[in-house]
């Protein structure tokens, strides 16, 4: 394993919005960094428009995790492509491997994110951004007026129903189990909106389509018209590596920070989805990202001075 003998000031962990957030005002603070990780812009680059991003009308996911890549590079964050297998804490340095490459710096700012609990039916992978999506905020406004269905019984699954049928002609909520565990408002206004319909112990099998979704196939064997999936079966955070390292995490596997972005590792921060932050956004994720950078500056001033 080949090893770098410059150390960094900062080793940020992952290349979506957060992490490259943080490597662009750690530049900006004159920090020697690098941002490692495998998908260049994150998850955002799988949104076919983002409309809720400040200061940006409309921008295509793609474009948008491209603009974030070439702004930390404009301020010298040096970028790595590779998953990272490995982080661990040596006489108050962190030592963070790939498969191939070790790097060594004086804090760590984890933004990992989240991986989208997937259904695992047939069809879900080919309409992904063809009608399958997995967050009613950022695409709703695309199905106007049109048949969705959002798959969930949780009260994110009710948030997300509420959103589309601001915008839809019908919303379909199907209910794996025979309760819909939503917040008492939520149950109320679901059960009270006329363009939505609740099927309780329901399950798709198979979404369909040939360019683009246009129907499911539920376990019943029943096939519905459909023009929009939102999966809404929750997510699991990518804090594994944190975990090992002896950072705090939560009952649902994410790391806990505090408004400094800092978790119970000195000199160790975290931000984006992978946080305890109750919600979880592109604005968001930059904003602790921004906050991680400034207190990891803090921290190697104090730690040097």
């Amino acid at each position: 394993m080949n090893s770098t003998q410059n150390i960094y000031d900062v080793i940020v962990v992952g290349t979506g919005i957060a992490g490259l957030s943080a490597g662009m005002y750690c530049g900006r603070f004159n920090l020697k960094t690098i941002v490692i990780g495998e998908m260049p812009g994150g998850i955002i680059t799988t949104t076919h428009l983002v409309e809720n991003y400040p200061g940006i009308l409309s921008m295509e996911g793609i474009e948008m995790g491209t603009v974030f890549l070439e702004h930390a590079k404009k301020f010298g964050a040096e970028l790595e492509f590779s998953k990272v297998t490995e982080i661990e804490k040596k006489s108050g340095k962190f030592l963070v491997k790939t498969a191939s490459k070790e790097f060594t710096g004086k804090t760590v700012i984890f933004a990992t994110g989240t991986h989208h609990k997937k259904l695992g039916v047939p069809g879900e992978k080919e309409f992904n951004a063809k009608g399958v999506s997995y967050c009613a905020l950022c695409d709703a406004s695309f199905f106007k007026d049109k048949t969705v269905c959002v798959v969930g019984g949780g009260d994110s699954s009710a948030v997300e129903t509420l959103i589309l049928a601001k915008n839809c002609k019908k919303v379909y909520m199907f209910v794996r189990k025979d309760v819909l565990r939503a917040e008492p408002i939520n149950y109320k206004k679901i059960m009270e909106s006329p363009n939505i319909e609740v099927r309780f112990k329901t399950e798709i099998a198979e979404i369909k389509g040939k360019s683009k979704v246009e129907s499911v196939v539920l376990k019943s064997g029943e096939e519905i018209p459909m023009e929009g999936v939102f999966v809404a079966v929750g997510w699991t955070p990518v804090s594994e590596l944190a975990g090992k390292l002896g950072v705090e995490l939560d009952g649902a596997g994410q790391v806990k920070i505090d408004r400094n972005s800092q978790t119970n590792v000195p000199g160790f921060f975290a931000a984006g989805d992978v946080c305890d932050s109750a919600f979880k956004q592109a604005i968001t994720s930059a904003a602790e990202a921004v906050t991680a950078s400034y207190f990891a500056h803090q921290y190697i001033s104090k730690n040097e001075a």
